[in-house]
């Protein structure tokens, strides 16, 4: 009898992540959410809510910027910075393109996803860099011409769990 009721309760389980997968997904784009992103532009307003009339509560001032999508609303998206600051963002001001920050200061980058390997760089808290690859526990980094692998756990802008090809 009870594993009968564990089984029905994993059922259950599996059915409520499955239909909250499925509302993991943007309103407007059907695009994953929350889901990383770039800033586009030289200088992105942040606002209030998700339109011109709405205040400018700040701006970002840095292109490639990584910031994280959390909703969506017409042509707007509402992001949240490395920080933990949000606001809503006109759509035209992101990019696709995946960039992090450099969460630890004198990121060591290597050759090959490997603690052993041969340092390639150094990198300072702070510095942003394309994301390229991704395995389980690391990521390959492009920064200012240099190329290398760097501890997943050492950026924000890319999920714990996230593999990229």
């Amino acid at each position: 009898m009870t594993s009968w009721i564990g089984r029905l309760l994993l059922c259950a389980g599996l059915v409520l992540a499955g239909v909250a997968q499925a509302q993991e997904r943007g309103p407007v784009t059907n695009l994953p959410m929350p889901r990383y992103v770039s800033i586009r532009a030289g200088e992105a307003n942040v606002r209030r809510g998700p339109s011109l009339t709405h205040r400018i509560d700040w701006v970002f001032t840095q292109k490639d910027m990584p910031v994280e999508i959390t909703a969506e609303h017409g042509h707007w998206r509402r992001v949240r910075d490395h920080e933990g600051a949000g606001g809503w963002v006109h759509y035209s001001l992101l990019s696709g393109v995946r960039t992090v920050i450099v969460d630890r200061d004198m990121l060591q980058m290597r050759t090959r996803p490997d603690p052993a390997s041969t340092i390639t760089a150094q990198l300072e808290l702070g510095v942003i860099a394309r994301l390229g690859e991704c395995v389980p526990d690391w990521c390959r980094l492009s920064v200012a011409g240099y190329r290398g692998w760097a501890p997943k756990d050492a950026l924000w802008g890319v999920k714990p769990d996230e593999i990229r090809d």
